[in-house]
């Protein structure tokens, strides 16, 4: 819970200072500090706090990076736009279930991993990307390449469409090679630094695409970052597989080592019954010997 987030909303929805919220909610201004600092805040408050920003089930922090509730819901729709275009024109024959199922979580990630590249979200929604997307979408011709156009113009939204097209290659990657690895119980990942191999995928995905350094200075230092990360936690799978005698599809350092097209269409083939008939290597053995 981002407890500091939520108390922030709450203090510009009510436009009152701390000691003012403390006396609303009946806590001491002591308290509200400790919130504004991360400290857990119970269920009941969540919800109180929730009501008086009313953001709904959105994430605080998600909210307060895009400066207003309004903005937020502008952003949602663009997100949940891109991630569902994305989705339907993936190559690998596998679903992407993080452009899909939780679109509060992908709007909190897709703000964090542009963070952590080093991009300066806008301080108000742009006004261009403020569209109807399903009705310029469904038009005419010309409405739906005009609205293409603009998300293509547009440096936040060609990033993050960009980002997602990339995640449908990277997951469809996992889909067919990892997710079987990291969800067996005998290789008990549980507790290791590899438990967080399927959150980061965006950030994974994230790292392949090219981006103007200016706009993103901080992206070749999050690429290395995040490719340190994976090289760990595929060691650690490859590891548990090889003590549990389970023999790889492919060489998991593919995921980091190769661009994402390429990722593709291993996928593609493993989707389409090409690999059916190879015989699986251990192609870690020698690594690991």
């Amino acid at each position: 819970m981002d407890s500091g987030a939520l108390v922030q909303l709450a203090l510009e929805a009510l436009s009152c200072s701390q000691k003012e919220l403390a006396t609303h909610l009946n806590v001491s201004p002591t308290q509200i500090s400790k919130w504004k600092k991360g400290e857990h805040m119970s269920h009941d408050m969540e919800k109180k706090l929730r009501a008086i920003s009313n953001i709904g089930d959105r994430i605080p922090s998600f909210v307060l990076e895009a400066g207003s509730l309004e903005a937020a819901v502008k952003w949602e729709r663009l997100i949940h736009y891109l991630a569902e275009r994305a989705n339907e024109y993936a190559e690998t024959g596998y679903d992407t279930p993080p452009l899909r199922d939780d679109i509060d979580f992908l709007c909190w990630d897709t703000f964090h991993v542009l963070k952590e590249m080093g991009v300066a979200l806008p301080h108000e929604f742009p006004k261009e990307l403020d569209r109807d997307y399903e009705r310029d979408e469904s038009g005419s011709a010309e409405s739906a390449v005009n609205l293409r156009e603009t998300i293509d113009q547009n440096p936040y939204s060609s990033l993050i469409y960009k980002i997602y097209q990339s995640m449908t290659d990277v997951y469809g990657f996992y889909a067919a090679y990892v997710s079987e690895l990291i969800n067996d119980d005998n290789l008990d990942l549980f507790d290791t630094p590899a438990e967080d191999f399927e959150s980061c995928l965006l950030s994974l995905a994230a790292s392949k695409v090219e981006v103007d350094p200016e706009f993103a200075p901080n992206k070749h230092k999050f690429t290395l970052g995040i490719e340190k990360d994976y090289e760990e936690w595929i060691t650690i799978v490859k590891d548990k597989a090889f003590r549990a005698g389970i023999p790889l599809k492919a060489e998991l350092l593919d995921l980091v080592n190769e661009d994402n097209d390429v990722l593709a269409v291993e996928a593609e083939e493993e989707s389409s019954g090409i690999n059916a008939s190879r015989v699986h290597p251990d192609i870690y053995m020698d690594e690991l010997l």
